[in-house]
C-alpha cells in the first residue's frame, strides 16, 4: 500500500510537473522595426498637428480647420496594415486610437468658436499622447508634451505636442483676447516622445 501510494504521488506530482515544463513558453510581444513608408506615414501626421497648433497660436480659425481637414487625411493613409506583424491587439488598438482622434479633429473643423475648436485641438493631444505613440512604437524625432494649466477659463489645464522644447502656447497664443501676446510662453514641458 506504501508503494502504491509513493508512485501515485509520484505520477501525480512530479510527473505533471514534467510535462508542464516541457510546454513552450509563450513568446513576449516584441515590436517590429517599421519601414520608412510607416515612418514618414506618421511624420506626416506629427506635421499636420503642428500645423493646427501654429493655427492655434496665431488664432488663425480657417488655417487650423485647413489643416485639421490634411491631418484627417493622413491619418486614413496611414499604413497601419503594417502593425499586424506584431499582434492583432496591437492593429486593433491603434485603430481604435486612430478613431478617436479623428472624431475630436472632425468635431474641431465643425466649431466655429475657437475656444471650443482649441478644446478639440486639447483632445486630440490626449488621443495622441501616450496612447498612439506608445502602441505604434513611435520611432520619429523627439517631440515634447506641454502644458498650459490656465488653457481655459484661467483654470482648466490642457496639452499640446511640439517638435521645439520652447514654450508657445495655442491656447493663449499670440492674440488672446484678455492676455494679447502676453501669456504666449505660458506652460511647462512634463514629458517627451521619444524613439525606443
Amino acid at each position: 500500500a506504501i508503494l502504491f501510494v509513493a508512485v501515485a504521488v509520484y505520477f501525480l506530482f512530479f510527473n505533471k510537473k514534467k510535462n508542464s515544463d516541457d510546454q513552450p513558453k509563450q513568446a513576449a510581444i516584441v515590436l517590429k522595426k517599421h519601414t520608412d513608408k510607416f515612418n514618414k506615414s506618421i511624420d506626416s501626421v506629427v506635421n499636420a498637428y503642428l500645423d493646427i497648433k501654429n493655427a492655434f497660436v496665431n488664432a488663425d480659425t480657417g488655417g487650423a480647420k485647413a489643416a485639421a481637414k490634411n491631418f484627417i487625411q493622413l491619418l486614413d493613409r496611414l499604413p497601419i496594415d503594417e502593425l499586424k506583424k506584431d499582434t492583432a491587439t496591437i492593429f486593433e488598438t491603434v485603430q481604435g486610437n486612430i478613431s478617436d482622434i479623428k472624431s475630436n479633429a472632425t468635431s474641431l473643423i465643425q466649431q466655429t468658436d475657437i475656444t471650443e475648436m482649441r478644446k478639440d485641438f486639447s483632445m486630440v493631444t490626449e488621443m495622441m499622447y501616450p496612447s498612439f505613440f506608445t502602441t505604434i512604437n513611435y520611432e520619429g524625432p523627439k517631440l515634447y508634451l506641454a502644458n498650459c494649466p490656465m488653457a481655459f477659463s484661467d483654470s482648466i489645464s490642457a496639452n499640446w505636442i511640439s517638435n521645439s522644447a520652447e514654450i508657445v502656447n495655442p491656447y493663449l497664443g499670440k492674440n488672446h483676447p484678455t492676455y494679447k501676446a502676453g501669456m504666449l510662453h505660458c506652460g511647462e514641458i512634463k514629458d517627451s516622445v521619444v524613439a525606443k
